[in-house]
């Protein structure tokens, strides 16, 4: 089995923990296998710990790697990649040129300071990638699979779960990186519904989404009066009883129709 050591220099500011154990990138690797055949993008490859094990899959891969220390190391010690190693900061490109509009599955150990937003990226792209997996936060990574009624269900449960099936995979322990993170890791699988439409307004989902949430441990109804007028009678439904949390994604599509035909 084949191990990298590296003069790369993890850094603080990117979010780099650079995965060591050799076992956990070979499964991360395995995880894109939940959608065959088409190509692969990485994200964050860092010194190639994980790209070794996506090479052996005889798949297209591209990875892109803002770190510019990262990128002459990648190219020395991968140069089956050739012009396949991007140099760019993954949440400005336009994935619509990556693959030339064709579909990928998106994969990495992914910035720890930038998951989120990765996540939104790949829901701006959605038609283009019917498949995301990788490593997380462990919390990130329950947010992403928290079903309604619990402490980490929220904006990013709701939004995700909209369009894609989450599976947590399997959790990783801090001592496998360098440097260790202060928080264990997750590996994800997220895999595109059967859902073609939302079945409502799209932005306003999103923003109801995301407005009840910032009190989500109050009724519906508070967060709901920036949105509609406080003396609406649509307030009087008995949904806005609830509490955010408890809402499933089926309900806000409900409840996003409900306010669009009162405003």
């Amino acid at each position: 089995m084949e191990v990298f050591f590296s003069k790369v220099r993890p850094k603080k500011f990117l979010g780099q923990h650079f995965l060591t154990d050799m076992s956990i990138a070979c499964r991360i690797a395995d995880t894109v296998d939940a959608c065959p055949l088409i190509p692969v993008l990485e994200v964050g490859p860092g010194t190639g710990v994980l790209t070794q094990y996506l090479l052996k899959k005889g798949r297209e891969l591209k990875v892109v790697e803002i770190d510019r220390e990262s990128v002459p190391y990648l190219h020395t010690h991968f140069p089956e990649l050739g012009s396949n190693v991007v140099e760019g900061d993954f949440l400005r490109m336009n994935l619509d040129e990556v693959f030339g509009g064709r579909q990928f599955v998106l994969t990495g150990n992914y910035p720890y300071n930038i998951s989120s937003q990765i996540f939104f990226k790949m829901l701006d792209n959605k038609d283009l990638i019917p498949c995301c997996t990788g490593m997380i936060q462990k919390e990130v990574a329950e947010r992403l699979a928290a079903t309604p009624g619990g402490k980490t269900y929220g904006v990013l449960s709701v939004l995700i779960q909209a369009w894609y099936d989450v599976e947590y995979l399997f959790t990783v322990d801090e001592h496998v990186f360098n440097p260790p993170p202060k928080v264990k890791s997750a590996v994800v699988c997220l895999k595109r519904n059967s859902r073609n439409e939302l079945g409502c307004d799209p932005q306003l989902f999103r923003r109801i989404v995301k407005t009840v949430f910032t009190m989500r441990r109050k009724m519906m109804r508070n967060g709901m009066k920036q949105i509609v007028d406080k003396d609406s009678p649509l307030l009087a439904d008995p949904i806005f009883n609830r509490r955010p949390e408890q809402l499933s994604v089926e309900e806000f599509i409900d409840l996003t129709n409900m306010v669009r035909k009162n405003i």
